[in-house]
């Protein structure tokens, strides 16, 4: 109360005051001018005259005195006037420090927070438009192919039961490739639109993480690549999760592992518990990949260089990483990369969870 008290006494940071003394300051003026008329012209007569021009120039000073704040009121018309028909980088001149000196900073503002919410709501039509662009393009590419081997069977257009039999395999895996294409897809769009929920329990994610790593080695096998599951931690590593999406999570850096791993490589998984945290290391090395990058890794549909690809696998959708940070994000945690010359640290956090009892 003290502080807007002081402010209110202050003439530049108030209106009122400036307004108050103006005032008085042109009624003071304008009676020492006409003054002298009650002395020249005695009488009525000098006392209409007198009165008179009295409000006239006390009007004439007042007006003068407080010029300028009327040309600051246009201009904060003018500025609103202007953000009115759309231009939004428009921003009035801050050059008072009193109430209307507020007014121009709330009129920026608004200013801003509409060009903000205008710059989002572009930057989600565009990403729409990009949606529906790589959906098309990833969907397209298989069934294209599908309809090519179905062409040539329909039309008998084989050499022998050889051939014939691998157009049917590789149909056969063309639509596998547009099944988890379209998983994928519906996956994302549950988890991104804010309205999925997590039937959470608590669970020993090193028991659990020893039943993905037992079905995820012979893959990695396969590809030259060897699995090192480091315990950190002795006993149980008790965490709350919803267990399904839990392994979809640590499954897509495993597979993002795999896919992008240096053959022949190692594949490091380590489950450990730190500042009440628990954190699952998965550690590859691969081909370096630039700081800018790095955090376009987790965004959805984006797709590195293929010559990172450590192997001829097929394509993905690019949202392998993009739903296990969904899938973390909702459970509380936080997923992130440190890379460093092509070792490739992907890393989650969770909240630790208390050995439950009984």
């Amino acid at each position: 109360m003290n502080k807007d008290f002081f402010t209110a006494l202050s003439w530049r940071k108030s209106l009122r005051i400036k307004m108050f003394g103006s005032f008085l300051l042109s009624f003071t003026l304008a009676a020492l001018l006409t003054n002298p008329i009650d002395v020249l012209i005695p009488g009525t007569l000098g006392k209409t005259i007198s009165f008179s021009l009295l409000w006239v120039l006390f009007l004439l000073f007042f007006f003068l005195f407080n010029r300028q704040t009327v040309r600051y009121l246009r201009t904060l018309a003018d500025g609103l006037m202007a953000i009115a028909h759309g231009r939004l980088d428009y921003r009035v001149p801050l050059t008072r420090r009193d109430e209307l000196g507020n007014v121009a900073q709330n009129i920026n503002y608004m200013a801003e927070q509409l060009q903000s919410m205008m710059l989002k709501e572009r930057q989600l039509e565009k990403s729409k438009m990009e949606l529906i662009t790589s959906v098309s393009h990833d969907l397209r590419t298989p069934l294209t192919s599908i309809i090519g081997y179905l062409n040539l069977l329909q039309h008998d257009d084989y050499a022998d039961l050889d051939e014939h039999k691998r157009y049917i395999r590789n149909a056969y895996n063309k639509t596998q490739q547009l099944k988890k294409l379209i998983d994928d897809l519906f996956e994302y769009t549950r988890l991104s639109g804010g309205t999925e929920r997590l039937s959470l329990q608590t669970i020993d994610l090193n028991g659990l993480l020893e039943q993905i790593m037992g079905e995820f080695e012979p893959i990695a096998l396969e590809q030259g690549l060897t699995v090192r599951h480091i315990r950190m931690a002795n006993g149980p590593v008790y965490g709350k999760v919803d267990v399904e999406k839990w392994v979809r999570a640590v499954d897509n850096l495993l597979m993002n592992a795999l896919k992008f791993s240096l053959r022949p490589g190692d594949i490091t998984v380590r489950l450990s518990q730190r500042d009440g945290k628990i954190v699952l290391l998965v550690e590859n090395e691969g081909e370096p990949v630039t700081r800018e990058q790095e955090p376009l890794l987790f965004e959805r549909f984006y797709k590195a260089d293929p010559s990172r690809s450590g192997h001829s696998a097929a394509p993905g959708a690019g949202l392998g990483l993009s739903i296990a940070r969904n899938i973390i994000e909702l459970h509380g945690g936080r997923i992130g990369l440190h890379h460093e010359h092509g070792h490739f640290t992907f890393y989650i956090e969770l909240p630790r969870e208390e050995q439950p009892a009984g």
